[in-house]
């Protein structure tokens, strides 16, 4: 099967099913996304909706958060991975928030970048989610899911390259909703051990399942005017 028709598929069945996904994190304003997302890094969406409510009731702005040291943040998110890190991190970021930018999260993701914190995956998912960007953020779902579906080649081995592969593919107008979509089917469908492919709606244009169950159905031999 071409990667295009991959493709095709996964878009076909995600616009027709789930046209208007929308991320797990619970928001109000950018600036609660934002922290919500660099506190999301490598821990679950329903932990960091835990510790929000309290993180923003004490610092409800990027002004008191960059008023804060990171011993005063730590308290309220301890219970997230990597604490310390993250703690520094939002201190840094309220500061340069209020210093450089007058208080308001930027929409372009060099910009987003120079925050701490704030590496390319968050960035993007910042511009795609607030700004509605064409921005493909590839967390560990999206960069496992594209790998197993047969949307990306073997040699994107890092984020990037998997990005890039992706937006090749993707229409502009659906990124940023492309995005959601893998991450939700990595979350609950396409998970990391003993994946659901016997109720996976993409399983007959999926490379793995081909593999993995012996049906003809989705090819890993792509042609060479179809590689990346």
């Amino acid at each position: 099967m071409r990667r295009a028709d991959r493709f095709q598929h996964f878009l076909d069945y995600f616009t027709t099913h789930f046209p208007e996904p929308k991320t797990e994190l619970d928001y109000g304003s950018p600036y609660e996304l934002i922290v919500a997302v660099v506190l999301s890094a490598q821990c679950t969406d329903k932990r960091v909706n835990l510790v929000m409510p309290g993180l923003l009731e004490e610092f409800p702005t990027a002004a008191h958060l960059g008023a804060a040291a990171a011993e005063d943040i730590f308290p309220f998110i301890s219970s997230v991975s990597y604490p310390n890190n993250k703690a520094k991190h939002l201190a840094g970021l309220g500061r340069m928030l209020t210093e450089d930018f007058g208080g308001e999260v930027p929409s372009q993701i060099e910009e987003l970048q120079r925050l701490p914190g704030v590496g390319r995956k968050t960035a993007n998912v910042v511009a795609s989610v607030i700004y509605n960007q064409p921005a493909m953020a590839v967390d560990t779902h999206v960069f496992r899911v594209s790998h197993r579906i047969g949307l990306v080649p073997k040699t994107a081995t890092t984020p990037l390259a998997v990005e890039k592969a992706l937006v090749r593919y993707i229409p502009q107008e659906l990124v940023n909703k492309a995005h959601h979509w893998l991450i939700l089917h990595g979350r609950y469908i396409c998970v990391a051990r003993s994946p659901k492919c016997g109720i996976c709606p993409l399983a007959p244009s999926c490379a793995y399942f081909a593999k993995h169950f012996g049906k003809d159905l989705a090819s890993e031999t792509i042609t060479s005017d179809q590689a990346l």
